[in-house]
């Protein structure tokens, strides 16, 4: 999962290289802690946070067979 959410964000960014995802499990959650460069922030939440809810939901449909409830936090 982790590399799904790097690739989908590192093609995003225009500073790939400082893209890293890590990843906690916290019970029946997975939170994914995607880190990426100050000035890309913007490009990964996108207007009104539209771009990262996209990739939610990306990362929620391709992990509903872990029968865990997965996040994403953008640090």
């Amino acid at each position: 999962m982790t590399e799904l959410i790097e690739s989908i964000v590192k093609a995003l960014v225009d500073h790939p290289d400082e893209v890293s995802v890590k990843e906690v499990e916290e019970g029946h959650r997975l939170v994914y802690q995607l880190t990426v460069n100050q000035t890309d922030m913007g490009k990964v939440i996108g207007k009104q946070g539209r771009v990262a809810k996209a990739i939610r939901t990306v990362v929620n449909a391709a992990g509903t067979n872990q029968n865990k409830r997965i996040s994403i936090e953008i640090v």
